[in-house]
């Protein structure tokens, strides 16, 4: 499944256009951060598609591993806040395997918060203390969602390599998630839905 540059482009280009047709609303919104916006991505219903799931493993995959390689680090996981970044986690951890079946890259979720029953995990899945994992989320924002995916990881003794969404909305995430020193390598943004010229909403 190893992907060349111009097989790279169409598969963006295919996700793109699922993308547009099924998550991309425009009119007024009001985010989660009570901030107002033009736009909103309901990237579930994207992220939960099977061809959609298939094209973001194979796009997030390919770019872990020129990420990793440029940065000369190595990734043993994948994982984000439920459950923004589970479809998209276990999509890319799938593509992985399928393309080496002796990959044997780890697939997590974040809880929200502490489980009260059980083993009261914060982490579920496939994740251990001293790993160096992809922090996911499907879009950002103000990156609170993914910032807090970051606290668990390295309250649990993670280390984090670097952060992978699917949207970047541009409007400060991006900023607030490097401020702590991760490298962040969004598949899309905001310019790519409706055009470098048009500025985003301002928050209010």
């Amino acid at each position: 499944m190893t992907t060349d540059s111009a097989q790279f482009a169409e598969l963006k280009s295919e996700l793109l256009a699922i993308l547009n047709a099924k998550s991309v609303c425009r009119g007024d919104f009001t985010l989660a951060s009570g901030a107002k916006s033009d736009l909103y991505i309901d990237a579930r219903v994207t992220t939960s598609d099977p061809r959609a799931a298939l094209l973001i493993g194979r796009i997030g995959w390919q770019l872990i591993k020129q990420m990793a390689a440029e940065r000369s680090v190595n990734v043993d996981g994948i994982g984000g806040l439920t459950m923004g970044a589970d479809w998209f986690a276990l999509s890319v951890g799938v593509c992985a395997q399928l393309e080496d079946p002796a990959n044997r890259l780890h697939v997590f979720s974040v809880r929200k918060s502490v489980k009260e029953h059980g083993r009261q995990k914060r982490i579920e899945g496939n994740f251990s203390p001293g790993q160096s994992v992809v922090v996911v989320d499907d879009v950002i924002t103000t990156g609170g969602s993914t910032l807090q995916a970051i606290d668990a990881v390295e309250g649990e003794g993670g280390q984090v390599a670097f952060v992978l969404v699917l949207v970047d909305r541009e409007e400060g995430g991006r900023a607030a998630i490097e401020r702590r020193g991760h490298a962040v390598v969004p598949i899309f943004t905001r310019a790519d839905f409706i055009g470098a010229a048009q500025p985003a909403a301002a928050a209010v």
